[in-house]
């Protein structure tokens, strides 16, 4: 076998794993339950959580002028002796929390 085939077979076997990856990376996205367990991190940090859901279909969302597709939940939360709700809206590309306000 040749050295010059055997580098340039390297070679096109790097960059078209490297292109594949990119490609696939940018197709990627956030689980519901991934976007869930990211709200409860960030609700408990302000205290316990005493229960949580989310809608498993995604829907469109428009924020300013940017647009969105997004997975909504909901934290509650005992403080003292009642019961508060929270919704929240997580991008569903990225996980991240883009809105949260009381119920």
């Amino acid at each position: 076998m040749n050295w010059k085939s055997f580098a340039i077979g390297i070679g096109v076997g790097l960059v078209g794993g490297y292109l594949t990856r990119e490609l696939l990376s940018e197709k990627i996205e956030v689980t519901p339950e991934k976007a869930l367990q990211n709200a409860k991190e960030a609700f408990k940090e302000a205290g316990s959580i005493s229960g949580s859901w989310i809608h498993m279909k995604k829907e469109p969302f428009e924020k300013g002028q940017l647009h969105y597709e997004v997975y909504k939940g909901g934290i509650s939360r005992h403080t003292g002796e009642s019961l508060m709700q929270y919704e929240f809206i997580a991008d569903a590309k990225t996980g991240v929390i883009l809105d949260a306000y009381p119920l």
